[in-house]
């Protein structure tokens, strides 16, 4: 928040409401409504991010309700993270007060939260990409209620397709009215989060223009921001301003880590499997029949798309390590490992054999975070993220060069194939995702809500 008062931008912020996102596993701290009271009440905070413990909503647990009963006493609005609630479960979360949904990937998910009187933001990220399916239910009569929204979308993806200006040409492109597709993208958007002063070019309104060239490509000409020009054909006019990182270097903290910790002792070869399924996060849970040693080790069968897969706790010191199998990454050769895995952002890890994993972790560490790709033994390309082990202090041109040979040598030399190398990976740990997940204790259902044993 400090170093954002050094740009331009007038940047609002959610409160993170699910910290962590469930208490399957361990993060690098937990925020419940005693820590929230404080920090909510601070200017530019709008109220709790997407709500993504959408069990504990419904069941009514008490600790989840103070955190939503801290939200409404101040006057704040609580934002919404939902896959696949349906009926009467989909009325709780709604009744609770949650204002907008993010998760919806199908017209039918649209249209239920529609008619319980929530926003749906219209989703084109780097992974997932629903908005032209979503775009089939929006009409004259509920536009009002739909924004346009990217959830994890990368600097390679902004600087390359674009952001909202992307998102906007989609939406012409696939039959939607040009000026309905703008106040989605403007003043839907400030009117669902309360910003009444902008959105809009009227008396009275901040002067926050985007000048386009046109109304098909969406081309940005120049931008104004509180009545001064802050961009124009793609350059930030203002000097840059770079905010010390100091207080945020060093959370990659891991507790005796050693290649043992991949050991799985398996006592049968029928076993649970995440299932990645391509375009989403959404997984689903398959079951494999793998090859086991005399130990009861897994044998990687190199014509078969399924290896290793397991995260390593990286806050606390816990020495938890959980492992777990994953099909559909596509991985014929070495390792990539990450300290980006949603939501409690522990080190994930996935490759062909134990070796290659132990040392795309080691140099993880080293680096104090971020992503790692090896092979044979050797990092073939990393990129180092010192800020908490999740951004980079690089420009955002750096990031999408690093971005861009990170995914050519994911492909070329890993083998990886059919998904995005790095975003996919990064949720397989998210457990509010269905079907299945692995966080740092263990595989999870999240469609029970409980944790199930690797065999099968």
């Amino acid at each position: 928040m400090d170093a954002a008062e050094g740009t331009k931008l007038d940047i609002k912020y959610m409160l993170p409401s699910c910290v962590p996102a469930t208490p399957f596993e361990h993060a690098g701290a937990v925020i419940n409504a005693p820590e929230m009271k404080e920090p909510i009440k601070r200017e530019g905070i709008l109220g709790l991010g997407e709500f993504m413990n959408f069990p504990g909503v419904i069941q009514a647990d008490d600790a989840v309700l103070d955190k939503l009963m801290t939200a409404k006493e101040e006057g704040k609005l609580i934002d919404g993270h939902g896959p696949g609630i349906t009926g009467k479960e989909l009325n709780a979360y709604a009744a609770a007060g949650i204002l907008a949904d993010h998760e919806c990937s199908t017209v039918e998910e649209m249209k239920d939260r529609l008619e319980r009187g929530m926003y749906i933001l219209l989703r084109q990220g780097s992974a997932c990409h629903n908005l032209r399916t979503l775009l089939k239910a929006v009409t004259p009569e509920n536009s009002r209620r739909c924004l346009l929204c990217s959830d994890d979308r990368q600097p390679k993806t902004i600087l390359h397709e674009g952001h909202l200006d992307n998102h906007l040409q989609i939406c012409v492109e696939e039959g939607l009215d040009p000026v309905t597709a703008i106040r989605m993208a403007t003043l839907n958007a400030a009117e669902c989060f309360r910003l009444y002063d902008r959105g809009a070019i009227a008396p009275g309104y901040r002067a926050d223009i985007v000048l386009l060239d046109d109304l098909k490509h969406f081309h940005v000409n120049r931008v104004w921001i509180a009545g001064e020009l802050t961009a124009e054909e793609g350059k930030y006019l203002p000097e840059i301003q770079v905010h010390d990182i100091s207080s945020v270097k060093g959370s990659v903290v891991v507790k005796d880590f050693s290649k043992e910790k991949f050991k799985m002792h398996l006592k049968s070869g029928h076993v649970n499997v995440i299932g990645i399924m391509p375009g989403g996060v959404v997984t689903k849970k398959e079951t494999a029949d793998i090859r086991l040693d005399e130990n009861g080790e897994f044998i990687r069968d190199p014509e078969v798309d399924l290896v290793k897969v397991a995260v390593v706790e990286r806050h606390q010191g816990t020495g938890n390590v959980a492992c777990g199998f994953l099909k559909g990454y596509g991985i014929r050769k070495g390792a990539v490992a990450l300290s980006v895995a949603h939501d409690s952002h522990n080190i994930i890890v996935v490759g062909v054999s134990d070796e290659e994993m132990e040392f795309a972790v080691r140099s993880l560490i080293e680096q104090e975070g971020g992503i790692v790709l090896v092979k044979d033994g050797k990092v073939i390309e990393s990129m180092p993220m010192p800020i908490a082990g999740l951004m980079s202090d690089r420009s955002g041109e750096w990031v999408d060069h690093k971005l861009t040979d990170i995914h050519e040598k994911a492909y070329t030399e890993l083998g990886i194939s059919g998904v995005e190398p790095v975003m996919t990976l990064c949720f397989m740990s998210l457990a509010v995702i269905p079907e299945v997940k692995l966080t740092d204790m263990g595989l999870f259902d999240v469609t029970t809500f409980s944790f199930i044993p690797t065999e099968a």
